[in-house]
């Protein structure tokens, strides 16, 4: 059974799919420093694992994808030095570098909704809530939160967003760009393996390079971005698994990759 002051984060593999999921149900997943260092530990291993092709990042339960840090663990930083340079938990997420789906089913709430934002692709269930209350408390987020925001959904929303500390509901959230799909609850999990096992049976390095590509197209003029992606067609054009691809479309028959 889970421990309710700590939770956990479990780790499953099904095929060349990973599942990561905030286990803290009664919490609504909210994120402990024992949580924190049980994900690094886990994306580490995601990263330097050749099986793995793709993730599913979730949250245990009906109600929450996560609601953030654990707001009494908060009292253990003796000051705002200490609190600034704390193991984060969304940068670790960002440090995984197969694609990574994010599977929103219920609230995502500060910390939480900056860690569905550092994921490649995000499904919500219809019952899904995305908001930033840390404004509520007297902060305002720290993991990325206005830079993710104001890209996705544009300014005056972020705005709406980050200054009202309102969530907002998944239809809104398709609507501003911050999810891809919106589902019923039941079928949330079985559409995030749907896609993460679609792009699983890709060329894993050029599914890699894709989204190393799009994480530095967001933030590089036109012409440079253009280039950069010019340069990095040409790393994966090189590969084994691009020959087979085309010995494949040559021969009608589905390609077979080995990540070389």
């Amino acid at each position: 059974m889970t421990d309710p002051t700590t939770g956990t984060v479990d780790f499953q593999r099904q095929g060349m799919t990973a599942r990561i999921t905030l286990n803290r149900p009664e919490k609504l997943n909210a994120i402990s420093l024992e949580m924190t260092r049980r994900l690094e530990a886990i994306v580490a291993e995601c990263n330097r694992d050749p099986g793995i092709r793709a993730v599913i990042l979730t949250g245990a339960g009906a109600r929450a994808f996560c609601c953030g840090t654990d707001v009494k663990q908060l009292e253990q930083f003796t000051n705002a030095w200490d609190f600034r340079n704390r193991e984060d938990y969304c940068l670790s997420v960002r440090r995984i570098v197969k694609p990574v789906v994010c599977a929103i089913n219920g609230y995502a709430l500060g910390g939480g909704l900056e860690m569905a934002l550092s994921c490649d692709i995000r499904i919500a269930s219809e019952s899904a809530r995305l908001g930033a209350p840390e404004i509520k408390l007297g902060w305002i987020g720290g993991g990325g939160m206005a830079a993710m925001l104001s890209k996705n959904a544009g300014m005056s929303n972020a705005a709406l967003m980050l200054m009202t500390g309102d969530p907002i509901d998944a239809a809104t959230a398709r609507d501003w760009h911050l999810i891809s799909e919106v589902v019923a609850p039941e079928a949330l999990l079985a559409r995030a393996e749907e896609v993460a096992d679609t792009i699983a049976a890709r060329a894993p390095i050029a599914a890699e390079h894709a989204k190393i590509n799009l994480a530095n197209a967001v933030n590089m003029p036109a012409v440079q971005a253009t280039q950069y992606e010019l340069d990095l067609q040409a790393i994966c054009f090189a590969t084994e698994d691009a020959a087979e691809g085309r010995a494949a479309f040559a021969e009608k028959r589905q390609p077979v990759f080995h990540r070389r």
